[in-house]
């Protein structure tokens, strides 16, 4: 949704407006979701549904603003990541998301997803355009690597490490699949356009977030995480 998003807008009002658009919405987000003190599930995936569309704009922007190749942006992006992860173990001790129960962990966390999403976004583009192998070949490539922590992960996959693996990979295939269905055929696409693809996504997200507030699957019990000293030990 992030990628279509964000290709429907710069295309739609013009490159700076649709930056400083998503910027202004990403800041907003991340406002709601801060001062939320507690999980509440329309608050946190309107912040990942905005991570989603400025991170692909900051990766975006990189390429077509300053002419940085994709490789180049994807090695930074991953450089950017890999310093979160440290800095935030060395703190912290722990990168797992059970554990973010404190306003530091959370800003850890959310600058890990946006550096994410904009690896992801790179990443994506790297394989389609700078490897030749297309939107479509992009997202198999990406369907497949993603199996990776979801097998390993039955046989002793760390899970953190199986959980960041899976995360990372999320990004690159759903822009490579949104690209794949809204760019033009010229340009090995379905042709569906962008903000057609944009707009079934949301409603898509919309209806699994409303389900969740329904449900509450998704709220984790006070005590049920391990601990992180434990963490580390099993680690």
């Amino acid at each position: 949704m992030g990628e279509s998003t964000s290709d429907y807008l710069v295309n739609a009002i013009g490159p700076v407006p649709a930056v400083l658009l998503g910027f202004i919405a990403f800041v907003a987000a991340m406002i709601i979701q801060l001062r939320a003190g507690r999980y509440v599930a329309w608050r946190y995936w309107l912040a990942v549904v905005m991570v989603g569309v400025f991170g692909t704009m900051c990766a975006d922007v990189l390429h077509v603003g300053f002419g940085v190749s994709y490789l180049v942006s994807s090695t930074f992006y991953a450089a950017a990541l890999a310093a979160v992860f440290l800095t935030w173990h060395k703190i912290e001790k722990t990168l797992s998301i059970h554990a973010v129960d404190t306003p530091r962990r959370e800003i850890f966390y959310w600058l890990a997803v946006i550096s994410t999403f904009a690896l992801g976004t790179a990443l994506g583009d790297m394989v389609a355009y700078t490897f030749h192998l297309g939107y479509f070949g992009s997202a198999v490539i990406f369907a497949v690597i993603i199996l990776i922590p979801a097998l390993g992960y039955r046989f002793g996959f760390n899970s953190i490490l199986a959980f960041w693996f899976a995360y990372v990979m999320t990004r690159p295939l759903g822009a490579s699949v949104a690209d794949w269905l809204g760019k033009p055929q010229d340009a090995s696409g379905l042709g569906l356009g962008a903000g057609w693809v944009a707009l079934v996504l949301t409603i898509l997200i919309a209806i699994f977030v409303a389900c969740l507030t329904a449900t509450g699957r998704d709220i984790q019990e006070r005590g049920s995480h391990v601990r992180v000293g434990e963490e580390i030990d099993s680690n």
